[in-house]
């Protein structure tokens, strides 16, 4: 071996010590977080409602049947799932903390309540991004780690790249019928190569997803480095109003506008802050659960008057990038093929740290094997054999 992959060798052993256990963990729960909408379909009967012929009932009337009897709560989000889903209500209660309060979008009836901190898979979300510490100090262990993985996987590749092209096509093959250790080699090399590209692509997205600089990044990237003020700016209420309207209904004409505006979209984000002097916000995806196409409306939130519509083809390609990231980070861009590949890759990734362990370990006690072995040989000289071992 050259005095480079020494040196890259002993690199990539020891940034897979530091990183293995976190890597470990966020790919595990990667795997597991996959096909959560789907399990959540198959045992929750409140993530479905059955389907009528009537226009749902205004987001207001959900948000007063969600603070029913919830003295000093608020809500701010109001989700329409799409057609034969439930609508949802984002309550900030001071007594229960956060809920999320589901109903029939068609008659207002509340379905079912619950704290995030129940939800399993909303705790291997948490999990995910921040190891269930502070989440300022967690996300920042997994992002570092995350990064060191990805310094792993191209090292990797670097170190078990065959030299000669006749090694090639062996080398990108499992050889079940080796030796477990063999096996235990080729499953942390040849793996890890074919997970290379998709495990890189999911460590850029999560990033993007815990980092205001990787989200910059992959805008400036996609759009070449040019500027899009335009998609920057926060709009607020420019209205002399303030106080004077009946927001209730400003949040429902809101609602519609976009609805009008955007008819075919499945599913429906209404943001509306009352501590706050902002806009009410309204999305709309085109699809539901999904969020990469998707239409932005601001609204003046005293009077109902489209401060600004930001359609789905007029945005740029950066903007575009970071409306796919959680598609991708799941693989649902792809559909249920790309769920599978995302699930694959993802556990393919929480296993390298353990078989590269396994290799390290084997090595290590083959070094000390060719130690005693070597011990044992120097002191048997001239038909006298000694102890291989002082004492």
């Amino acid at each position: 071996m050259t005095p480079f992959k020494k040196t890259l060798l002993f690199i990539h052993r020891w940034l897979g010590f530091i990183s293995g256990l976190v890597v470990f963990i966020v790919s595990i729960t990667g795997c597991i977080f996959c096909f959560q909408d789907e399990i959540q379909d198959a045992i929750h009967s409140y993530r479905k409602v059955d389907i009528q012929d009537k226009p749902y009932i205004a987001p207001s009337i959900l948000k007063a049947e969600a603070l029913k009897d919830r003295k000093g709560a608020t809500a701010s989000y109001v989700y329409y799932y799409g057609i034969g889903r439930p609508a949802g209500v984002l309550v900030t209660d001071k007594k229960e903390g956060l809920l999320f309060v589901y109903l029939n979008p068609y008659t207002g009836k509340i379905t079912h309540t619950e704290s995030p901190t129940t939800n399993f898979f909303i705790i291997v979300e948490y999990i995910h991004l921040y190891l269930l510490l502070p989440a300022n100090i967690g996300t920042l262990v997994v992002g570092i780690s995350v990064i060191v993985f990805v310094m792993l996987m191209i090292t990797g590749i670097v170190l078990w790249w065959p030299k000669r092209k006749s090694d090639r096509k062996r080398s990108f093959t499992i050889k079940w019928a080796g030796r477990w250790r063999r096996v235990n080699y080729d499953l942390h090399n040849v793996l890890g190569f074919y997970a290379t590209s998709v495990a890189i692509i999911l460590a850029i997205t999560g990033l993007s997803i815990s980092f205001d600089w990787m989200r910059e990044a992959i805008y400036t990237a996609a759009n070449l480095g040019k500027a899009h003020p335009e998609e920057k700016v926060v709009f607020k209420s420019d209205s002399l109003l303030n106080g004077k309207m009946d927001t209730i209904q400003v949040i429902n004409k809101a609602y519609l506008s976009a609805k009008a505006a955007s008819p075919n979209a499945e599913m429906f984000l209404i943001y509306d802050d009352a501590a706050k002097a902002g806009a009410i916000g309204v999305t709309a995806y085109a699809q539901a659960l999904h969020y990469y196409k998707s239409d932005s409306y601001s609204f003046d939130k005293y009077t109902g008057k489209l401060l600004n519509r930001t359609a789905h083809e007029q945005k740029s390609a950066g903007m575009k990038m970071n409306n796919m990231n959680y598609d991708v980070h799941v693989g649902q861009i792809l559909g249920l093929p790309g769920k599978i590949i995302a699930f694959l890759a993802s556990l393919i990734c929480a296993s390298l740290p353990i078989t590269g362990f396994i290799i390290w370990l084997g090595k290590r006690k083959k070094s000390k094997s060719k130690k005693v072995k070597t011990v044992v040989h120097r002191r048997t000289v001239g038909n006298i054999c000694q102890p291989a071992v002082d004492f």
